[in-house]
């Protein structure tokens, strides 16, 4: 089972005592999986499917407390690699449905939720959650952070939006191939609605392993550093340690200063020592370290200059 799809499942046996809740709650989950049918008489119904059994089920709970018309109940096998089955639920058109779908204010679509009361945080996040298991999806924690929202229905993407927002969620919308997405790629975002929606479990589970994802990730970041650090001291040395053997070679090794002998002789002495430490042995700073070495290394490409100029007058 993927993580998303526990997720809805938690979210589909949370109860709903509230009537404000269970309407706000029972509206984002039709509209996000659902699909009105129209009828005569200017009379609609509605159709909603999900692989979920628990959303279905929770579906078919809160329409059955809420109206007195019964849906049909179907079940299809999918035709896709997984067979997943599908739970319908059909509210042919009729007077009766068409009643339910205005008070739900799915009806007319293009008024859909303008009746809707969402002035309470409780119905705003019974809203969300009911969106969620309509049509949500999101990543497992060991993965990427990634959740979204995804309607067909423009104005109902930006409401989702706003009310993320009054949650201080970090969500954005873009459209996809003629669906509006709304969505969350940041893991205290993530966490946070997991937390808004009520799914106190999936919540404890994202944040479990993402704490152990982000200590992984700064263990590995540390390492990555020290081992910079220390190719760098490495290579640093091999570069003094040239310097200094060149001039040793040309035999101009004696015209050094004192100064610039004792930084040779020490990082000859000690190899594989820092710059840091070479410095605590001189009794100089870093700085100073560096310049003497500086020096040298000035000093040996002039050396190098005049080694390959008298080759080349020699051939």
């Amino acid at each position: 089972m993927s993580f998303a799809e526990e997720v809805k499942n938690e979210a589909a046996h949370i109860p709903v005592e509230d009537a404000a809740c269970r309407t706000a709650e029972l509206a984002a989950l039709l509209c996000m999986g659902g699909s009105l049918l129209p009828g005569s008489d200017g009379c609609a119904g509605l159709e909603f499917s999900t692989s979920n059994n628990a959303v279905a089920r929770k579906a078919l709970s809160m329409w059955r407390h809420s109206f007195s018309i019964r849906p049909e109940v179907l079940v299809r096998r999918g035709r896709r690699l997984r067979k997943k089955n599908y739970y319908i639920l059909r509210i042919p058109p009729a007077v009766e449905s068409t009643a339910a779908l205005r008070s739900l204010t799915l009806f007319p679509a293009e008024e859909a939720f303008q009746g809707l009361e969402l002035r309470r945080d409780d119905c705003r996040r019974s809203f969300l959650r009911g969106a969620f298991m309509g049509g949500g999806s999101v990543n497992q924690p060991q993965g990427d952070y990634h959740l979204e929202l995804m309607t067909g229905n423009k104005e109902f993407a930006r409401l989702l939006l706003k009310l993320m927002h009054h949650f201080h969620l970090s969500a954005k919308m873009t459209d996809r191939k003629g669906d509006y997405l709304v969505y969350v790629k940041e893991g205290n975002g993530v966490s946070s609605f997991l937390q808004q929606i009520g799914a106190v479990q999936a919540y404890l589970k994202f944040e479990s392993v993402r704490v152990v994802k982000d200590m992984r990730n700064n263990v590995n970041r540390v390492v990555n550093c020290e081992t910079a650090n220390l190719q760098k001291t490495v290579n640093a040395a091999v570069r003094q340690t040239a310097d200094i053997e060149r001039i040793r070679d040309s035999g101009r090794y004696h015209l050094l200063s004192p100064r610039l002998q004792e930084a040779a002789e020490l990082r000859l002495a000690h190899p594989e020592a820092t710059m840091g430490e070479i410095a605590a042995l001189s009794g100089i700073t870093k700085s100073g370290l560096s310049h003497r070495f500086k020096k040298i290394a000035t000093i040996a490409k002039e050396i190098e200059g005049m080694e390959h100029h008298e080759i080349t007058n020699t051939q």
